[in-house]
C-alpha cells in the first residue's frame, strides 16, 4: 500500500472514530439521564451531536478525493467504499440518538410510571451503546478472525436490543389499559425506544460494513 494513500485511509478511520465516539458520548449522557431522571443531562447529549453533519461531510470529501486521485486496487476500494456508507450509518444513528433524546426528555417529565419501564429500557440502552462501542472498536482491528468475533458481538447487542424493546412494548401497553388519561404519554415514550433501538440497528450495519471491507462478499445492512 502507497504510504500517501495509508495515511490518507487513516485519517478517514480517525474521522469516522471521532463522529462515531460522539454518538457513543451522546448515547451514555442520555442513558445517565434516564437513570437520574436528570433532564439537564439530556442537553450535554445532544451537544455532542451539533457537528456530526459537518464532520460527516469532510470524511466523504476526503473518500472520494482519495478514490480520485489513488486509484486504489479493488480491496482498498471495497474499504473505501465500506466507509463511505459508514458515514452515512453514523449520521442515521445520530439522528435517531437526536429524536430519542428529543422525544424522552418531554416524556420523562410527567405522570408515567418510569420505574416500571426502566426495567427494560435502561438495558436497552446498555446494549445500544454496547453495540455502538464494539462496532467502532473494529475499525482499528486487523485480524479476520478478531474482526468476525467482534462482528458477532454486535449482533448478539442489536437481538437483545429488539427482544427489550418488545418487552417494553408489552408494559407500556399494560399501562395504557390502566391509565388511559396518559396513553398519548406512553405512546410517545414508546415511540422514544423504537428509536434507541434502531441505534443498535445501525451498529449493526456498521458492523456488516466493516466486516464486508475486510472479508468481502454481500454487503448486508439491518
Amino acid at each position: 500500500m502507497l504510504s500517501v494513500y495509508k495515511d490518507k485511509l487513516d485519517s478517514i478511520k480517525q474521522e469516522v472514530t471521532t463522529i462515531g465516539e460522539q454518538v457513543l458520548r451522546a448515547n451514555e449522557f442520555a442513558l445517565k439521564a434516564l437513570e437520574k431522571n436528570d433532564t439537564k443531562l439530556f442537553t450535554d447529549a445532544r451537544n455532542e451531536l451539533m457537528t456530526i453533519a459537518q464532520t460527516s461531510n469532510k470524511i466523504d470529501n476526503l473518500i472520494v478525493t482519495t478514490l480520485a486521485l489513488h486509484s486504489p486496487e479493488a480491496k482498498d476500494l471495497r474499504e473505501l467504499v465500506s466507509y463511505l456508507k459508514i458515514t452515512n450509518e453514523l449520521v442515521r444513528s445520530s439522528d435517531n440518538t437526536k429524536s430519542y433524546i428529543k422525544s424522552i426528555a418531554k416524556t420523562i417529565n410527567h405522570d408515567i410510571e418510569l420505574s416500571k419501564i426502566n426495567e427494560y429500557a435502561l438495558p436497552l440502552h446498555r446494549s445500544a451503546i454496547l453495540a455502538t462501542k464494539t462496532a467502532l472498536e473494529i475499525i482499528q482491528l486487523d485480524n479476520t478472525n478478531d474482526i468476525e468475533d467482534y462482528f458477532h458481538k454486535v449482533i448478539v447487542e442489536e437481538t437483545k436490543t429488539d427482544d427489550l424493546y418488545a418487552m417494553i412494548e408489552k408494559n407500556i401497553l399494560k399501562m395504557i389499559t390502566k391509565n388511559r388519561e396518559l396513553s398519548k404519554d406512553y405512546f410517545d415514550m414508546l415511540g422514544s425506544f423504537r428509536r434507541l433501538e434502531k441505534v443498535a440497528d445501525r451498529a449493526a450495519s456498521i458492523a456488516n460494513l466493516l466486516l464486508y471491507a475486510h472479508v468481502g462478499g454481500e454487503i448486508n445492512q439491518a
